[in-house]
This record gives C-alpha cells, sequence and structure tokens, in this order.
C-alpha cells in the first residue's frame, strides 16, 4: 500500500528536533519544506509501488510477448485464440507452477486456470482389500487417474486442461478428464 504525502510529512514531523526553533506554524517555509519533501517521497512510493507490480508474470501487458517467448507460449493447448485474461493466467500458471507430481500440485494448478477439480486415482480390485461394491479394475489401470471438473471459472476449455495435465503428469500414468 502507497503512503500519501501527509504519511511521510507527519512522520518527517515526528522526526523532528524538539524546540522553540522547529515549533514552525502552518504556511511557513519550514512546513512547505516538509510538504514538498513528502510529497516527492509519495511520488517515489507510488512509483515503487508500480515497479513492483508490474514486475509479475503476466501483470505488464507491454512485456506479455516477451514472458509467453521466455515459457514457450502459446503452447498448443489453448491455441493462439486466447483471450488476454487467459494469456496471463497461463503466464502466472507456467511461472509458479514450475513442477510437482502430487495431487495438490495439479489442484493447484488447475485453480489457477481457473479450474476447480478433483482427482481420483484408480487402483485395481484386490482380495481381502477391496470391497463387494469395489469397480473390477484389472492391472492395465494401475497407472490412471481421474480428474473430474467441478467449476470452470477461468473460461478455458477443459481439453487445455487435459493437454496441460497431459504435459506435466508423470510418464507412465494416465489422465481421463471428465
Amino acid at each position: 500500500m502507497a503512503r500519501t504525502a501527509e504519511d511521510y510529512a507527519g512522520a518527517i514531523r515526528a522526526l523532528l528536533p524538539r524546540g522553540r526553533i522547529w515549533q514552525a506554524e502552518a504556511g511557513s517555509g519550514q512546513q512547505r519544506l516538509i510538504l514538498a519533501l513528502a510529497q516527492e517521497w509519495a511520488r517515489l512510493d507510488a512509483a515503487a509501488t508500480t515497479v513492483l507490480d508490474q514486475s509479475l508474470p503476466g501483470r505488464n501487458l507491454d512485456l506479455i510477448t516477451e514472458w509467453e517467448e521466455s515459457l514457450g507460449l502459446p503452447d498448443p493447448c489453448a491455441g493462439e485464440n486466447a483471450t488476454l485474461d487467459q494469456r496471463t493466467a497461463q503466464i502466472l500458471t507456467r511461472f509458479v507452477g514450475a513442477s510437482g507430481q502430487s495431487q495438490a500440485f495439479f489442484i493447484a494448478y488447475a485453480a489457477a486456470l481457473g479450474f476447480d477439480i478433483s482427482i481420483s486415482v484408480i487402483s485395481p480390485f484386490r482380495v481381502e482389500i477391496s470391497t463387494v461394491e469395489s469397480p473390477l479394475y484389472d492391472e492395465d489401470w494401475l497407472f490412471v487417474w481421474v480428474v473430474t471438473v467441478v467449476s470452470n471459472t477461468g473460461g478455458l476449455s477443459t481439453d487445455v486442461l487435459g493437454c496441460e495435465f497431459n504435459a506435466l503428469k508423470p510418464a507412465h500414468t494416465y489422465v481421463l478428464i471428465q
């Protein structure tokens, strides 16, 4: 949060020594100098906040092309016709979510793209472990996980999510999107 000129003027006044000479009235040369300094510091504070905000991936629209080139975007998942919001979401997701293999990673990655998902891992039927209600999956299903899309607020299709997950998933697994 950027501080105002009055915030800085108050801080300067609080740091002044005590005594008759330092008790300047409003409108005096000393108070005008304090206000001028405070206004400049407030301007610098706002500029620094803007620079920090613009340095985040996808925030500075002037640099969106450079971020995409650096991160290998646009990728075949979203295609060439993604909206500006979708492009910035992909940049941020690609930058922050570099890698991981846990369910939590994939759920967070999907959330950054605007998807609320759940993940189910399928396991084959095991004698004395599985119940009568358990589906009869064989060993071929051992490395399959099912992604259920609960909601989609990002505007990307589930094909994009599937493409992204297939690029990030462990090589020996299969992802089914529903």
